[in-house]
């Protein structure tokens, strides 16, 4: 009994420091890349449009891969999906430090996000799958406090990295984390876990899904061309076909019944969704506001970004222990109120605003995207049954990659309408200002629509196991011997 306890114990401080680890490394690159985006831009020529792309790329590699990945995991294993992520995330980095040109740039980016997709909705699922309901919101703040670690750390490290040794060592030092997190895998993470062995992959399902979101995304970054138009409406179509087809299909690749039937699990995902929404551009605009117009240096604009993730990684574990005493949408709603305050806020800058009010306010936004997400995961993953968590996993990451994708869509489309296709420059800054203050300003109303969301998702039973868990067959999990 004491050994089998020892052994538990040492499984689930393995697969924390594990999934912790890679939870850190997606958000560094992210945050970091982001501060080098002027000296890229710089290094080979591109202009404002292809800049948003070298973000808008990776992201939309993990949105296609997300949920087709949580599938496999669930059939075949997770651990399996997890490790060979890690190292197509690895491979992806290492050539992205010796490109010469922006579309084998964007193309290393793609190569990056599908290794990403595959650890991301494996590391939840896993964490879930070990940890007992009672004690997963302050895992989850945890795993979650790492993302922000990552954001937090990202731009000044990647402002220092590209101030002293050039934008291509930030993707160079990727290598050592990455097969650093490979080894980890292979030797300390002792197990397997299925969720749904036997089943089959949907690969109809899996084609209509990442070509409905490569043409809605896409579309969005051509707008206001007719081919931009073309490509939403098809991207549309095929979105309701997949979902059609997921509703007859023997092995869906995505339950549809966890929205249909299930309402906090969908509403909770809304609001996900709205929140990332409203959220993920702000590090990029910044970042380049406090460059062109504030004249800061790259390490300097990265460390006052770094005010915002720092709070993020401070409250979110506080988040998590409070979302196992205090029923989730409490806290998770007056995250997003705060958060709607300080995307409005941001919406009035000017090129003589402060920077202490700007750091003022990163703290503020910090402060409610931390109270808002680890409760709002921690309700995710407890309104679905154990079968479902890699599923769940995916869905909510999807959620979270599509309203990240679609904040950097909005971003690409108003520069593109106002600046167009011309690098950023003291004649245009006018310009530059307006296209950031029309962003902010619709990123606060998705906010405002996420707080319904967020409140009327219903009441969570956070005591013991729900009764979906009660009845679920699965995971398998495979000890090695």
């Amino acid at each position: 009994m004491e050994n089998a306890k020892h052994r538990d114990t040492a499984l689930e401080r393995s697969a924390l420091i594990v999934a912790t680890l890679t939870s850190f490394i997606g958000p560094f690159m992210i945050s970091s890349v982001n501060v080098a985006l002027p000296a890229i831009q710089a290094d080979l020529r591109m202009d404002a449009v292809q800049l948003s792309w070298i973000a808008t790329a990776y992201l939309l590699a993990v949105a296609v891969g997300l949920v087709p990945a949580g599938k496999i995991a669930d059939i075949h294993g997770r651990k399996k999906v997890f490790a060979a992520g890690l190292g197509v995330y690895t491979l992806g980095s290492g050539a992205a430090a010796f490109v010469d040109s922006a579309s084998l740039l964007i193309a290393t980016r793609v190569l990056q996000g599908l290794g990403a997709a595959m650890f991301v909705t494996t590391g939840m699922a896993i964490l879930t799958s070990i940890f007992p309901p009672n004690r997963r919101g302050r895992v989850i703040g945890i795993y979650v406090s790492a993302v922000y670690i990552g954001l937090s750390v990202g731009p000044f490290v990647g402002g220092l990295l590209t101030q002293y040794f050039g934008w291509r060592s930030i993707f160079l030092i990727m290598l050592p984390l990455g097969f650093f997190s490979f080894a980890l895998t292979l030797f300390y993470l002792r197990g397997e876990w299925l969720g749904e062995p036997g089943q089959q992959l949907d690969i109809t399902g899996c084609l209509l899904y990442a070509t409905a979101i490569l043409a809605l995304v896409y579309g969005a970054s051509r707008l206001p061309s007719a081919i931009g138009t073309i490509l939403l409406i098809s991207g549309a179509l095929l979105f309701f076909v997949f979902v059609r087809h997921q509703l007859t299909a023997r092995f869906p690749v995505f339950d549809m019944e966890l929205f249909a039937a299930n309402k906090a699990f969908a509403f909770s995902s809304v609001a996900a969704l709205l929140n990332y929404s409203a959220t993920f551009a702000v590090t990029f605009l910044l970042s380049l506001y406090l460059q062109y117009i504030k004249g800061l240096s790259p390490q300097a604009a990265g460390t006052v970004l770094m005010a915002q993730p720092v709070m993020m990684a401070l409250l979110s574990p506080i988040a998590g222990r409070l979302s196992d005493r205090i029923e989730p949408r409490l806290i998770a709603t007056a995250g997003m109120i705060i958060t709607v305050i300080g995307v409005s806020l941001f919406s009035t800058l000017t090129g003589e605003t402060g920077l202490p009010l700007i750091v003022a306010n990163l703290v503020l936004l910090g402060t409610g995207f931390a109270l808002f997400s680890s409760p709002n995961m921690s309700a995710i993953m407890g309104a679905v049954e154990k079968r479902h968590y890699g599923l769940a996993s995916g869905a909510v990451a999807t959620m979270r990659l599509l309203g990240q994708m679609f904040s950097m869509a909005m971003a690409t489309v108003v520069l593109a309408l106002i600046i167009g296709h011309q690098a950023i420059q003291p004649d245009n800054y006018d310009l530059f200002l307006r296209s950031m203050h029309t962003v902010f300003f619709i990123s606060a109303t998705l906010c405002l629509a996420g707080v319904y969301f967020s409140w009327f998702r219903g009441t969570l039973h956070k005591t013991g196991l729900s009764e979906s868990e009660k009845s679920a067959e699965h995971p398998v999990q495979k000890k090695e011997k």
